[in-house]
């Protein structure tokens, strides 16, 4: 469960701006509000990158944001230890806000305030309000502290029930989970309500799907939020959604959203957004849509995770998503993914193409952090490849360097090969042979050569990558990336050259085997 924020909270005088429904460009979307979700909890882009991104994400039908600040957000007071090292500054938040107004662009945060706390509950001088002593993402719902620090945020219950407080309370006649989440959710909604009367809190429906249409028609939840039905997969049930938008509408429920996703949804070490997952995703939302009376849905948040949890690595960065963020939000606006809605996109990005493949290339378009994606291509694609090919393969593999870059292919193409790799590390450098410094000289002049020049070019292109990442992303984000995606292979050739160097100068015993 979630609870999001419509206004952004008035306590903080800098983000007091008033933003009223905009839902030009609607056209015949079922979806009156497209909300494109911007997950701060890992790679949060520099403000200079928003002021690029955001024409964009207008252009292509976007009319809000869903704004996950997590540690970006500059607390203040007792709450300043939340911050990250990189967090926005109180003027960076008041540019964000303004760059959205300028484009049109509705802005809803989103602030946990129950589950995925790992953030908060993390610091030594909070973990006396965690759910469970030993994990930090959810806060304890039966400690006053915990209300009063989650104030006017909003809350997304994770492993609710779980705790001891929670279960002596489970214990207790006619206590049940649903209720624990229902009075939890009813006392954080009820004090956004009381304290900001213009706000309408939004909720994850999570726990709400399996409480009975009784217990939520007998609770004041309906009256205080309203649900967000949330479904990331390619082969989402169409016809169960629509039966439990239907239960919510009994229930007392006036307005429903869905969330759907255009990135961070397949994995959580993705690097590269597959397309066509997302696309079948939106596609299969539509007929949600029109599976149901108009105007149930009034709105669709388009989500695009950057980290699973606050401890896990990073997914596809923002600007690997934007193509399919492109196709998501037209789909949306048109209802279907038409050749000529395909050609929209590519005009909108700046690219004659829409193949994986294509983006490892300059044909990967004129969109802000373009760049990013092609150098991003090329290192998932054919980094790790390339280097298991030299290192590894027991059969003849072509290394060969496309348009300058490094990749790997079948032998179907044989253009810019610029040599061979045959089984000469496995065959007289394996592991056995590294660790004893013993190689035949002859080899060193078959692998040194290929082995540097690999290095070479890939140091070359993965300079390239950092400076791209430097220029939209702040340090750690960039060393994180480039620690999880990159250096492993480096250190692998770097490796290989170090023992082929101390190979060559060792003295081998006269006489003996290797």
């Amino acid at each position: 469960m979630c609870l999001m924020q419509e206004e952004v909270p008035r306590q903080e005088v800098f983000l007091s701006h008033d933003f009223t429904k905009n839902s030009m460009m609607s056209g015949s979307s079922p979806f009156k509000m497209r909300l494109v979700h911007l997950d701060l909890k890992g790679a949060p882009p520099r403000v200079c990158y928003l002021s690029e991104i955001f024409p964009l994400f207008r252009a292509l039908g976007a009319n809000g944001l869903l704004i996950e600040y997590e540690d970006m957000f500059p607390y203040e007071g007792h709450l300043r230890l939340l911050r990250a090292k990189h967090a926005y500054s109180p003027s960076e938040i008041k540019e964000i806000l303004h760059l959205a107004t300028l484009n049109e662009l509705e802005v809803i945060p989103l602030v946990q305030t129950f589950g995925h706390m790992e953030f908060v509950l993390k610091h030594e001088a909070l973990a006396h309000l965690r759910e469970v002593a030993l994990f930090p993402n959810t806060l304890n719902p039966h400690k006053a502290e915990s209300l009063a620090l989650v104030g006017a945020m909003i809350d997304q219950v994770y492993y609710l029930g779980e705790g001891e407080d929670s279960r002596q309370w489970l214990q207790q006649e006619p206590n049940t989970r649903a209720e624990l989440c229902l009075s939890y959710m009813e006392a954080v909604a009820s004090h956004v309500q009381a304290q900001h009367p213009t706000t309408t809190p939004l909720v994850w429906d999570d726990m709400l799907r399996d409480i009975p249409e009784d217990q939520l028609s007998a609770s004041r939840v309906p009256q205080l939020v309203e649900p967000v039905l949330w479904d990331y997969g390619a082969d989402l049930d169409v016809h169960s959604k629509a039966l439990l938008m239907e239960k919510y509408r009994k229930s007392g429920f006036s307005w429903l959203w869905a969330a759907s996703a255009f990135k961070g949804a397949t994995g959580a070490s993705q690097a590269l957004t597959p397309i066509e997952h997302h696309l079948r995703n939106h596609v299969q939302w539509l007929q949600v849509a029109g599976s149901v009376p108009a105007d149930t849905l009034q709105g669709i948040v388009l989500t695009g995770w950057q980290r699973y949890d606050h401890f896990s690595v990073l997914c596809e960065l923002l600007p690997v998503g934007i193509p399919s963020l492109a196709v998501c939000l037209q789909v949306l606006l048109h209802g279907d993914f038409a050749e000529n809605v395909k050609a929209r996109v590519e005009n909108f990005l700046g690219t004659s193409s829409l193949e994986a493949t294509d983006f490892r290339s300059e044909r990967a378009g004129s969109f802000p952090g373009s760049d990013i994606l092609n150098l991003i291509t090329q290192v998932s694609l054919h980094l790790c490849s390339s280097v298991d090919a030299l290192l590894e393969r027991d059969r003849f593999s072509k290394v060969l360097f496309y348009n300058h870059r490094v990749c790997l292919t079948s032998h179907s193409v044989p253009t810019y090969v610029c040599g061979f790799a045959p089984r000469y590390v496995t065959g007289w450098f394996s592991p056995y042979h590294r660790r004893r410094k013993f190689i035949h000289p002859v080899m060193i002049q078959h692998i040194q050569p290929q082995a540097l020049s690999l290095l070479a070019r890939w140091s070359v292109l993965v300079g390239e990558l950092e400076a791209a990442l430097q220029r939209v992303f702040y340090p750690d984000a960039v060393e994180e990336w480039l620690e999880e995606n990159v250096r492993p292979s480096l250190r692998r050739l770097q490796a290989l050259l170090q023992d082929l160097g101390e190979a060559a100068g060792a003295r081998p015993d006269s006489g003996q085997d290797p």
